[in-house]
């Protein structure tokens, strides 16, 4: 094997540690929705804690990405890699561990913050890794397919774990990936930073703009316990709206800013984050509805439920594979718009499903093609969000897409399940509590947020074509990929 070949081999092996890394962020997000009543029951958890046990996590993993990305930048991304993984590796221990809601409720904080290092250190060293074009695009092909498949394997893996080892494993399972993939990052990773003089550390900008998007992440995801029109809501609204506020100034009079302004110069960049948190709020909370539909109205066990959703995480790396191929062939712009065209689609279908559904005829169609849509979306908008940035903002950029994507998910999830909730609390009020009418009042809930969420992704397509660059969507267009080496 020749040096080049050997450089090339390594270059891919790399990939693979680094896409399993982010497939366990994103499963970890997932895996413990199918727990949850097992856990409550465990650890004695009241009815109204129960939501901390998957808002614990998204509350540090969205309030401390951007600070995580600027970091990577400033320190080097396979250190922060290495403490990120270390962090979240010893915070799923914990969380098996726990013998309190408090305990268990801490360790899912601490992952979060874990992943916050993780995923835009991952993202920034693939970009940096792999030529723009062709090569790049094939590697975050597979980044798309692990990605957008973690969802739905953390809902089915969850089950198994549940059922047949206890809910302690959900959170075990990281702990043997984490202690790997640490033994090879020094081995196939290769340090980068910022090469510069100048190592001020802009603290003020990082505690204001960590707090105010804690304290905005917070706000969305309990609006399903608290409502929107609660004192709690509109404060915690008010404060967060005031240090992104502070955040802004302080960056402007920075002489190192953590958030350099001048990037969303950057018509596409711009755009791709819009749109990624389109998809976000359009999608994530597909996968709350969906279990609910099918655990509360067809009385699906945790185990089938979980199983149901096989064929849609398939069916998202096959798409991941095949986007890749499109856009270096069409470029980001139309592989985009196809895929939220897709979503939409979906969508609507699954707000169709009726009270007495079947799997095979209201549920694997739609499933299918949100899966396909949800590949064709997630790619491209990962490639137009990195595309045209200098290796010295990657991780800026890199954490900035999963910011918008993360606050996506909780703004749709905030927006979508108070839509569920208010139409299944309407019908309930008009059947004066009659039991039968549960399922009814539910599934008008679920075909409503569905409805809505396709309305998103429809926004989704407007923001596509109005603020992507078709320059810079064919920029990529490059090699053949039969041209770049299979991962």
């Amino acid at each position: 094997m020749t040096d080049a070949e050997a450089a090339q081999r390594r270059k891919w092996l790399a990939l693979a540690l680094l896409a399993t890394t982010q497939f366990v962020i994103v499963l970890d997000a997932a895996i413990v929705n199918v727990a949850i009543p097992s856990i409550g029951k465990d650890l004695r958890f009241s009815e109204e804690d129960l939501t901390w046990i998957p808002n614990a996590y998204a509350l540090t993993f969205g309030g401390f990405l951007l600070l995580g990305g600027r970091m990577a930048d400033l320190l080097g991304r396979r250190r922060l890699f290495m403490v990120g993984l270390v962090l979240f590796s010893l915070a799923s221990l914990l969380g098996g561990l726990a013998t309190s809601e408090t305990q268990l409720i801490a360790a899912r904080a601490l992952q979060g913050l874990g992943a916050a290092l993780l995923a835009p250190s991952a993202l920034s060293m693939v970009t940096n890794m792999f030529e723009e074009g062709a090569e790049r695009n094939k590697a975050l092909g597979v980044w798309g397919a692990v990605s957008g498949s973690g969802g739905a394997a953390g809902v089915l893996l969850g089950g198994v774990l549940t059922e047949y080892l206890g809910w302690e494993w959900v959170l075990w399972v990281n702990v043997p990936i984490g202690v790997i993939a640490a033994i090879l990052a020094p081995r196939l990773l290769v340090e980068s930073r910022r090469e510069t003089d100048l190592r001020h550390f802009d603290a003020l900008g990082a505690v204001t703009v960590t707090a105010g998007l804690s304290l905005l992440v917070f706000a969305l995801v309990d609006t399903i316990n608290e409502g929107w029109g609660s004192t709690q809501t509109l404060a915690l609204l008010a404060v967060a709206l005031v240090l992104i506020v502070a955040f802004v100034f302080i960056e402007l009079r920075s002489r190192d800013p953590l958030m350099p302004f001048g990037i969303f110069r950057m018509r596409t960049l711009t755009g791709a984050n819009v749109v990624g948190l389109l998809v976000g709020a359009s999608i994530f909370a597909m996968f709350f509805f969906l279990s609910r539909y099918m655990q509360q109205v067809l009385e699906y066990s945790a185990l089938k439920a979980g199983l149901s959703y096989l064929p849609l995480a398939l069916a998202i790396i096959a798409s991941a594979g095949v986007a890749s191929v499109l856009v270096t062939r069409l470029g980001f712009k139309k592989v985009l718009i196809a895929g939220l065209a897709l979503v939409a689609l979906a969508l609507l279908w699954f707000a169709q499903v009726p009270i007495k559904g079947s799997y095979v005829s209201d549920l694997l169609g739609p499933m299918v093609i949100a899966a396909v849509g949800l590949g064709f979306a997630f790619v491209p908008v990962t490639i137009a969000a990195v595309s045209g940035v200098s290796q010295d903002k990657s991780g800026l950029a890199s954490g900035l897409i999963n910011t918008s994507q993360q606050l996506g998910g909780a703004l749709g999830l905030a927006v979508l399940g108070t839509i569920a909730s208010s139409k299944t609390t309407d019908l309930l009020s008009s059947a004066q509590g009659d039991p039968a009418a549960v399922p009814g009042a539910l599934t008008e809930g679920f075909q409503l947020a569905f409805m809505t969420g396709a309305g998103f992704a429809v926004v989704g397509i407007i923001a596509t074509l109005v603020l992507v660059r078709s320059e810079d969507s064919q920029a990529v267009v490059g090699a053949s990929p039969a041209e770049v080496p299979m991962a």
